[in-house]
């Protein structure tokens, strides 16, 4: 039953987008309502696509260029956000010196958006990979201490005490109990940290870089080359997709391996 679901609901999605292909072609290939020069059909995008993986015109690089410089520095950002903010999370929740010393700072920064620490990031780092790394790391470091705090603050009382009955001691409990039981909230603040990760790469391009997807479609939207944006933005949604899919694969295996 649960196979049929799933089958179902991928021919649902593949269905809604073959559909909008289909409408964007007929609306703007066909019928032409749109001018070319203003939103492009699919044909030209996908030209467009298949000339950008080995042109380097109009900005310098080609599409896999733009996707690795990008790729890099976000992945860089996130990994660094992942490995510290999910063990604060964690340290935050289980110790309450901890809580009391970090918790000041973190609510000071935990409402400020990724992207107004570009501004000062390019100040003090200039607009190198340095200033865009940090910012990633702002932007994934937020979510991951959220949801590692929030998964160990809901470890059940009746858990701990079975554990304290047994002589557990406190990092035993802390382990064996609570860690396990936040599994699934910590995987969703690394899902969450990446698709901010993401967001915040681009948007740190557009602004200060000389390479990346970002960077592409600022330099496309200069020279008025709406081909090049949707290639950009269909590029980047298709990569952030498969980051979700993969992560969401690597939540089974570890929450399956934790249960074992």
């Amino acid at each position: 039953m649960a196979a049929t679901k799933k089958k179902s609901y991928i021919w649902l999605s593949v269905l809604s987008i073959a559909v909008f292909i289909f409408v964007w072609y007929i609306a703007c290939d066909v019928l032409k309502l749109t001018d070319a020069s203003t939103l492009p059909g699919p044909k030209t995008v996908v030209r467009t696509f298949i000339t950008k993986l080995s042109s380097t015109a109009p900005d310098g690089a080609t599409l896999f260029e733009h996707i690795g410089s990008s790729l890099e520095i976000a992945m860089s950002g996130w990994a660094m956000g992942v490995i510290i903010g999910t063990p604060l999370g964690i340290a935050m929740a289980w110790y309450k010196k901890i809580d009391l010393y970090a918790r000041p700072l973190f609510d000071l920064i935990r409402p400020v958006p990724g992207l107004a620490w570009i501004p000062l990031m390019i100040l003090l780092f200039g607009i190198g990979l340095t200033s865009k790394i940090v910012t990633v790391f702002l932007s994934a470091f937020v979510p991951c201490v959220l949801n590692s705090y929030t998964g160990i603050r809901q470890t059940r009382d009746v858990h701990l005490w079975v554990g304290q009955t047994f002589g557990a001691s406190d990092f035993q409990m802390l382990m064996k109990i609570a860690v396990p039981t936040s599994l699934p909230l910590v995987m969703t603040g690394v899902r969450v940290a990446l698709g901010a990760s993401w967001t915040c790469i681009v948007a740190a391009e557009m602004l200060a870089s000389t390479k990346g997807l970002g960077y592409m479609i600022q330099q496309a939207r200069g020279i008025y080359r709406p081909d090049i944006i949707i290639c950009g933005m269909i590029t980047i949604g298709v990569i952030g997709a498969l980051f979700s899919w993969l992560l969401t694969l690597v939540e089974r295996v570890v929450i399956k391996g934790v249960k074992r």
